[in-house]
């Protein structure tokens, strides 16, 4: 699978001295573009950033929107699916289709598929501001 590939690529780029914790998450855009993103963490632990939002961002940063993005896939080595943080949820939430596919996997190649509405229940976004 393309994207579990990509995923493990954009591991490649992580920095993270602290927990040896590496993740990546490879966004597929609608028109077979992917763009990588890895865990990045500093010794003031609030000021890392997750291998998700860093690839979205990265997304956003280049002028693509959540219509452009058809799935991302987020790996790590970790015993079952690697699952999101909750800041990473309702950044997905508010950044991707609600509907959009969101795969986590692991290096044993166990797999779930998701979505932000379905990994976030009760999410709020701009839709929901008066």
């Amino acid at each position: 699978m393309e994207n579990i590939k990509k995923a493990k690529e954009a591991i490649a780029n992580t920095y993270s001295p602290y927990s040896k914790f590496g993740v990546g998450a490879a966004i597929k855009l609608k028109n077979g573009e992917y763009i990588l993103g890895a865990n990045i963490e500093n010794s003031s632990y609030p000021l890392g950033n997750c291998a998700e939002r860093s690839a979205l961002f990265s997304a956003y940063s280049q002028g693509y929107r959540k219509d452009d993005i058809e799935n991302i896939t987020i790996i790590a080595n970790s015993k079952d699916p690697i699952s999101p943080c909750g800041a990473c949820r309702q950044v997905m939430y508010e950044l991707m289709n609600h509907d959009s596919k969101i795969i986590l996997t692991n290096f044993e190649g166990e797999i779930k598929e998701t979505n932000p509405k379905e990994l976030l229940p009760y999410g709020f976004d701009l839709d929901d501001q008066k």
